[in-house]
């Protein structure tokens, strides 16, 4: 049996992730993940393929959201009280524009301090109302795409494993920054084929491959990149039709509920994979 055995939120989006015993899935993935984003004084969304600093700046959000502080080394850590109500801002999020709620400039000083380039940090306004595309659509707050991205160890080792027979290096799971780790899936991207699954009190739908960009590049310890894995590798086998390479699965939330560590994962119907 599949089951869950780590489950991770990150409530900034693009900064480093927190490892939770248990969480809330929401319509729009784990509570409170990327529901805050940091962007340019323009209102322009920040990403590691182009800050891969921000992978060392450490979220820690309370569990009713109202308390956020961050930390980064060589850097006294902040905490704010998060403003859920105040004035809305445009912003950019891959070119689509959305709003965000911004976060005073205590935050906004010590990004630009942590990041060497104008920042502020934005929260999705209780309104946000964004659906993503794909098999089964679904919201999403500003991440990438779908509310959840779920990998398995079985699809890492098969990665490593092609990794060492070039003689290169293995990759933690960080590198791929899932919500989602399973284990116990005997075969390799068994994620790509379920098409509905169960995990505690939450129903998935699978929504669409996980292509993978240059934020695989980035030594998450270090927030600087790191030589060309694994992206070169993953092109020798992992070609998606739509373009670029692919690796785990993004899912939409069919059923909200809680899930935890160890829970059971239930493929409650099978697809074939689109790669």
């Amino acid at each position: 049996m599949a089951g869950v055995v780590e489950l991770i939120s990150y409530p900034v989006k693009g900064c480093a992730g927190t490892s939770v015993a248990e969480a809330v899935v929401t319509r729009a993935g784990l509570a409170h993940d990327r529901s805050f984003m940091v962007v340019s004084d323009e209102g322009v969304y920040r990403t590691q393929r182009r800050d891969p600093r921000l992978a060392v700046i450490r979220p820690d959000l309370t569990p009713d959201g109202r308390r956020l502080t961050l930390r980064a080394p060589g850097h006294d850590e902040l905490t704010l009280d998060v403003d859920s109500s105040g004035p809305r801002r445009p912003v950019d999020l891959f070119g689509a524009p959305f709003t965000g709620i911004d976060q005073g400039d205590a935050v906004a000083a010590w990004l630009t301090g942590v990041l060497g380039a104008p920042s502020r940090l934005v929260r999705v306004p209780p309104e946000h109302d964004r659906v993503v595309a794909g098999r089964t659509p679904g919201a999403s707050g500003y991440a990438d795409s779908s509310a959840l991205h779920l990998m398995s160890r079985a699809t890492l080792a098969a990665l490593n494993e092609r990794l060492a027979a070039r003689g290169a290096a293995p990759l933690p799971m960080s590198r791929f920054r899932p919500n989602v780790v399973v284990d116990g899936w005997s075969e390799p991207h068994t994620e790509d084929r379920a098409e509905r699954l169960t995990i505690g009190d939450a129903e998935l739908a699978y929504a669409k491959l996980a292509i993978r960009c240059a934020v695989t590049l980035v030594d998450q310890e270090r927030g600087a990149r790191s030589g060309p894995e694994p992206l070169r590798t993953l092109a020798t086998y992992r070609r998606a039709a739509q373009g670029g390479v692919a690796l785990g699965a993004k899912f939409s939330v069919l059923r909200t509920g809680k899930v935890s560590v160890g829970d059971d994962v239930t493929v409650e119907e099978w697809t074939e994979s689109e790669l």
